[in-house]
């Protein structure tokens, strides 16, 4: 197995052993708090809806999915070691706050400050490991609003595990607390910490130096904001559905909108870094055109399915993945020099030409 490969798969398994036990410690914090059937009940109650959430974060990533196991670590990480620090150092502050300004302001002042900045700063260390870790899988705003989006679902499932455990145990108004946190808000911390990863995405496209450091700054403290004028809004009478309307929505669409932006830049740089494979031969002209569209990528996987079925479904999708890797290789080497460039280079050549042999086939 090469160095490489190895080094990723023992930063997985730590990360997967640290987030299984800090994630089992904080569902047992929680279980004592509520007790086991409210426990049990807020944990139906959080889980079912997250396939839904998890389906609409992929679909902005359908023109360069991401690798599964990479998508999973990061939601991991929200689940657990982000929820871990997160209540340990909010408890702490809570305790100094209390002792300066009494329980109850302690509790709105934790809401309210420490909050926003705990729990963003610690979703938003799984986006800079991910930015280190793996460069290859990190390109640009799309990379960084999917992974955001990960981390954030992550960390609002066993939140909300534990608001739906608290409305369970009191029998007060569970199912309005369903209907808040999982209907009418379930974006909010995706939402958050997607200004965090568009900052670290908007660092990775640039080649200025100073942009690399100050956009995901400018990311977290975008974060921090939003979720503190969030917290803050449902401490004031009348102020959170003003909130929701004028101020989160129209972000959750900006957002939208980014993500959107980034994908037809994704497909320009498709275009430009595939044209030179075109005339070489690796791939056609029409091969060109539709990899660097996502309604002919999905065209052109129904119309394999349909005429040579499940195998040569996943061979045309395995081909549109490989040639959008090989471009998006191309682009960063062309922007900074990679250790192995060549030779990961060549592999991914060997692959298209392999995969583009298998969907002519038959």
């Amino acid at each position: 197995m090469p160095r490489t490969a190895q080094s990723n798969w023992l930063i997985a398994g730590l990360l997967l052993t640290m987030a299984g036990v800090l994630g089992m410690l904080v569902l047992a914090a929680i279980g004592l708090e509520t007790g086991m059937a409210a426990f049990l009940a807020g944990l139906l109650m959080a889980v079912v809806p997250v396939p839904f959430y998890v389906a609409f974060a992929l679909w902005i990533d359908r023109f360069e999915p991401e690798p599964p196991w990479v998508l999973g670590v990061a939601f991991l990480w929200g689940a657990s070691i982000a929820v871990f620090f997160a209540l340990i150092f909010n408890s702490l502050n809570e305790g100094i706050l209390t002792a300066v300004f009494g329980a109850p302001d302690a509790s709105a002042l934790t809401n309210i400050l420490s909050a926003p900045l705990v729990e963003e700063l610690a979703k938003g260390t799984a986006l800079l490991l991910l930015f280190v870790w793996k460069r290859d899988e990190f390109d640009n705003v799309t990379d960084g609003i999917v992974y955001a989006c990960m981390v954030g679902l992550g960390f609002a499932m066993i939140e909300n595990v534990q608001y739906y455990g608290r409305a369970a145990a009191s029998s007060d108004g569970a199912a309005g607390v369903f209907l808040l946190r999982g209907i009418v808000g379930p974006f909010a911390h995706p939402l958050y910490t997607s200004a965090t990863g568009i900052g670290f995405g908007l660092a990775r496209e640039s080649k200025r130096a100073w942009v690399k450091w100050i956009a995901p700054l400018l990311g977290l403290g975008a974060a921090m904001l939003l979720h503190g004028i969030w917290n803050l809004s449902a401490s004031l009478d009348g102020a959170f559905l003003g909130t929701y309307v004028f101020i989160m929505m129209p972000v959750f669409f900006a957002v939208i909108v980014v993500a959107l932006l980034s994908l037809r830049r994704e497909a320009r740089i498709v275009r430009a870094h595939l044209e030179g494979v075109v005339a070489s031969g690796l791939i056609s002209a029409d091969d060109l055109i539709v990899v660097t569209s996502v309604r002919r990528r999905i065209g052109a996987s129904a119309r394999a399915l349909l005429r040579g079925g499940f195998r040569k479904w996943v061979a045309r999708r395995r081909f549109h993945a490989l040639a959008t890797e090989l471009a998006f290789h191309s682009w960063r080497t062309s922007r900074e020099a990679e250790a192995d460039a060549q030779t990961v280079h060549a592999r991914l050549v060997e692959a298209v030409r392999t995969a583009a042999a298998q969907v002519a086939t038959g």
